[in-house]
């Protein structure tokens, strides 16, 4: 059962961040290579800034903490700003997330029903009644074009539950700045370098959990 609180009803637009909540850390070793440019996208996606983005946010084989899951499952833990993909019994892939309010207001199991690259921003009606400006990007009118500036980034992995959409997705566009932090709005947004990776690995069908919150007001960088 895929768990919503009343306050996520409004959020699950996946604007981008008003405000980061916390700032990063400093002394920040050289990023890997696989955080570079990259040219070959329908739109070109800058590299990742230097010197902002903490080591425990880098990309990265971990030990699987759930080896009963089978490949494909991604679990979220919301109060770590960590996205773990299955790969095998014993590894997992580890990512490093910004999470907005509506990634702190729900929680539970729900299905990656489909993924889209390079989607379009559709701006619900509940976000519209707060931000009129929006209504030019209303599901209504097709949304907003893909490319530099959609708040969706490079890619979306879409969750529906029971196979109602559920509204939240976990998507591109996060800046290197934003990394590790609770932000002001928004879904699970990710390195558009690092969603990209995700997406070829991602498996029709697999469960995605959400881990219970403990801390709404803000995450660790650990």
């Amino acid at each position: 059962m895929f768990l919503t609180g009343s306050a996520a009803l409004g959020l699950a637009a996946c604007a981008r961040p008003e405000t980061v909540l916390e700032a990063p850390e400093p002394t920040i070793p050289p990023l890997p290579d696989f955080y570079g440019p990259i040219t070959d996208e329908p739109y070109p996606i800058p590299a990742v800034e230097e010197g902002v983005v903490h080591p425990s946010l880098w990309r990265q084989e971990v030990a699987n903490p759930w080896p009963n899951r089978p490949r494909g499952t991604i679990v979220v833990d919301p109060n770590e700003a960590r996205l773990y993909f299955v790969d095998t019994p014993e590894t997992a892939t580890r990512y490093g997330v910004s999470v907005g309010a509506a990634g702190f207001a729900w929680a539970g199991i729900a299905r990656l029903q489909f993924w889209r690259d390079w989607p379009r921003w559709k701006v619900p009606d509940a976000m519209i009644e707060r931000k009129p400006e929006l209504a030019q990007y209303s599901w209504r009118k097709g949304g907003m074009e893909p490319g530099p500036g959609n708040p969706m980034g490079a890619r979306a992995l879409y969750l529906f539950d029971d196979g109602v959409d559920t509204l939240y997705r976990i998507h591109g566009d996060a800046s290197a700045r934003e990394l590790g932090q609770a932000v002001s709005s928004g879904c699970i947004r990710m390195l558009d370098q690092d969603v990209i990776h995700l997406q070829e690995k991602a498996v029709h069908g697999a469960d995605v959990e959400v881990l219970p919150s403990r801390e709404p007001a803000g995450v660790r960088v650990l």
